[in-house]
């Protein structure tokens, strides 16, 4: 699927015009009935975990509730088709993640358009992964592994959530950016990924930090580096990846989008109520406590942020030859 970069700028476009109505109309109609929030996850997972909170923390600032409903498969497509099709007035939103950029990547034919068909709100939420070996591993720094994996090309297995994920394509970078052969191994969810990397099945796995953390602390696993830019906080003793390979940054995000063409003013308010929650320290707090850090932004913001994730992405899955599966 080939994504320019002037499409990638419709992103920003969407949030800023989405249709010139009165806001101030708008803002106080809307809402008149309760708001459905499409993830498109099974229920029990990250994704849906902050999506339920945010659904209640944020109906508590609109005075509707605000219903999740999970569409799982195709990596998200199936969630946002829905929203795509769904009528464009507010009342119908997609709980947008990472694969919801990568995914549609994966793919000839859809029935929608990310750029076009999507509107973006607002951020939620940005979360490192955790670049994990199994501890006889011969390597113990980023440099180490590097320089075992070139000398032994395709005889280094990575495992992944599956094809396409986060994790997935952090690894897919990580081998475009150091040069290096290894092997992806997919898995049906972290879990099983886990238990083969706890194993010796599989020798290295890019973790989400709920996840891994737990197995790190009883000394099952030993951690590299971290996929942020910069050091995480409560970690500050595993370099970051942009350490050794500088420019690298691979951190799964969420964040709220709708309809293109929902009206400017339900946008700009559901912004401001999700920004507003972002802002409070105890929810800052809870959603620290599940391995991420919040990410407030105006629309446009958020649209400029979806739109270099796209391009980023694309480059690797043009690099590594992903397709769906």
């Amino acid at each position: 699927m080939e994504i320019h970069r002037r499409e990638f700028l419709t992103l920003a476009g969407n949030a800023a015009g989405c249709v010139v109505v009165s806001r101030s109309a708008w803002a106080q109609a809307y809402p008149a009935r309760p708001v459905r929030l499409v993830v498109g996850f099974p229920p029990g997972g990250a994704a849906d975990i902050i999506a339920r909170l945010m659904a209640q923390w944020v109906s508590v600032r609109l005075g509707q509730q605000i219903v999740v409903e999970n569409k799982p498969g195709a990596g998200t497509n199936i969630a946002t088709e829905a929203v795509v099709h769904a009528a464009a007035d507010g009342y119908t939103l997609l709980y947008a993640t990472s694969p919801n950029v990568i995914t549609p990547l994966l793919y000839e034919k859809l029935n929608f358009d990310f750029a076009r068909d999507i509107a973006p709100v607002a951020g939620i939420i940005r979360a490192p992964l955790l670049m994990l070996v199994n501890p006889t591993f011969p390597a113990t720094t980023v440099p180490e592994f590097i320089t075992y994996a070139k000398a032994n090309p395709g005889k280094i297995n990575m495992a992944s959530s599956g094809n396409g994920t986060p994790a997935h394509v952090a690894g897919e970078l990580f081998k475009m950016m150091a040069g290096i052969d290894l092997v992806h191994v997919p898995y049906r969810g972290g879990s099983p990924a886990m238990t083969d990397l706890l194993g010796g099945r599989v020798q290295m796995y890019f973790s989400v930090l709920p996840e891994g953390i737990q197995y790190l602390k009883a000394g099952q696993v030993r951690a590299l580096a971290v996929t942020s830019a910069t050091r995480w906080q409560t970690l500050p003793e595993i370099p970051s990846l942009s350490e050794f390979l500088p420019g690298y940054e691979a951190s799964p995000w969420h964040g709220l989008a709708a309809p293109s063409n929902t009206p400017v003013g339900i946008i700009e308010r559901l912004n401001a109520e999700v920004n507003s929650v972002l802002n409070e320290p105890e929810k800052k707090e809870q959603l620290f406590a599940l391995g991420g850090e919040s990410m407030p932004m105006t629309p446009a913001e958020f649209g400029t942020f979806i739109a270099t994730e796209t391009e980023k992405w694309q480059k690797v899955v043009r690099f590594s030859g992903l397709k769906a599966q």
